[in-house]
């Protein structure tokens, strides 16, 4: 614990962590199951191609989610680029500016305009009413994020598509293994894309899968992820390399086998963060449903930027200098990032809600990485610090202006 301000690292102090904590420290599994599979797999040559570990992996993915169709991709990106191909999404589709940047780059790289829709400030979900106001003739589709692992106003959003003839997918790279009014993520809309990525609680290393009850659009999907072939030698559609590594496969399959203790450890750390950062000013924690299913991921503080001069960026700034890499997600906003910042100058006049948040949010870390004891570590900290505010700002205007973050905070996130 911090007694004077001196302490901090920021002012000279020795830090309180040797070590970086970092948001999305990879979770390991079962080293050992690792290790058999991938000497198994190295044994029998089959390293890639629609390969038994593969195969196994997607029967996993169906059960878990209680989809029939869960195609399997080398990354979710992929994934979310072949589920608007193969769902025929072209023109302009609406997505939300406050998510990770591959969820409006899927559709750039495609030719195909996305349009920013402002996000509900108490969920930081697509809000519906304004995705009403935003279609026009050249809109084909609605793409929503279940940020958080929350989901979005799924009922709300079918209705839109369907009175309006257009397509519905989700981006559910944060929402493995969470559930809406009791069904499992992944059969909303006319697909939905998970991502395995390392950061993930569950992950593959890299990897991803679109989820689907659509047959037709899971065999285009299936088909476009290996080149648009539909035999041996004959080729239907245009297609590319998505396809996921028997070594991928094999640590998603590690990976499913501790999904119950990742999440537990994840919840565990929540409550902790939950409890001891309750009561302090200007702060207020993201809150999850605990009557649904949830992977509980993400540790989200939203900071009051007016409250005892102490904002979110010299917040983040205070921890990283005790080596805790807090993360502004998703900071600027995909709105205020290039090719967007040039083609949509206006932007943000329509992102009221979108523009407040990208200053607010600050993700903690969690995960099985860390524990109690580092939690409370950091929770003293972040109460030392507001309670210490109008010391440290007005210690911080005598000497230089600190430094931007450092470059360590842009470690790609992944999708």
């Amino acid at each position: 614990m911090k007694a004077s301000v001196d302490e901090l690292a920021i002012f000279g102090g020795r830090p309180a962590f040797p070590e970086v904590l970092h948001v999305g420290r990879p979770n390991i599994g079962d080293r050992g199951r690792l290790l058999d599979r991938i000497n198994d797999l190295l044994d029998r040559r089959w390293l890639t191609n629609n390969g038994p570990y593969l195969e196994e992996f997607e029967e996993q993915l169906v059960k878990l989610t209680g989809v029939p169709h869960c195609v399997a991709m080398c990354n979710g990106t992929v994934a979310l680029e072949i589920a608007i191909r193969a769902a025929g999404l072209a023109q302009e589709v609406i997505v939300p500016s406050f998510t990770f940047v591959a969820t409006p780059h899927a559709l750039q790289w495609q030719g195909i305009t996305p349009v920013f829709c402002d996000v509900d400030p108490h969920t930081h979900l697509l809000d519906p009413c304004r995705v009403e106001e935003l279609i026009t003739p050249r809109t084909t589709g609605i793409i929503g994020v279940h940020l958080w692992g929350r989901p979005c106003r799924v009922g709300e959003l079918t209705e839109i598509a369907r009175q309006h003839g257009l397509r519905l997918l989700f981006d559910a790279a944060h929402a493995f293994g969470c559930s809406h009014q009791g069904s499992m993520i992944g059969g909303f809309g006319d697909a939905e894309v998970f991502s395995f990525h390392a950061t993930k609680f569950v992950n593959s290393f890299e990897g991803g899968a679109v989820a689907t009850r659509d047959g037709d659009l899971a065999t285009r999907v299936r088909m476009m992820r290996n080149f648009g072939f539909v035999d041996y030698d004959q080729v239907s559609y245009v297609g590319t390399n998505g396809k996921m590594t028997e070594v991928a496969a094999a640590m998603g399959l590690t990976s499913l086998e501790s999904m119950a203790e990742f999440t537990a450890a994840n919840q565990q750390n929540y409550h902790r963060y939950l409890t001891s950062l309750d009561g302090i000013p200007g702060l207020s924690l993201l809150t999850y449903d605990e009557e649904e299913r949830c992977n509980y991921q993400y540790v989200v503080l939203e900071v009051d930027q007016g409250v005892r001069r102490l904002g979110r960026d010299l917040l983040q700034q205070i921890l990283q200098a005790e080596n805790v890499f807090a993360r502004r997600y998703f900071y600027p906003g995909c709105h205020r990032m290039e090719p967007y910042r040039s083609y949509f100058p206006s932007a943000r006049l329509l992102l009221p809600q979108t523009e407040r948040l990208v200053e607010r949010v600050l993700s903690l870390p969690t995960g099985t990485a860390i524990g109690p004891d580092e939690i409370g570590t950091i929770c003293d900290i972040v109460r030392f610090a507001v309670s210490s505010a109008p010391e440290i700002t007005e210690r911080l205007a005598r000497s230089a202006p600190l430094e931007a973050a450092p470059a360590r905070e842009r470690r790609s996130e992944g999708t």
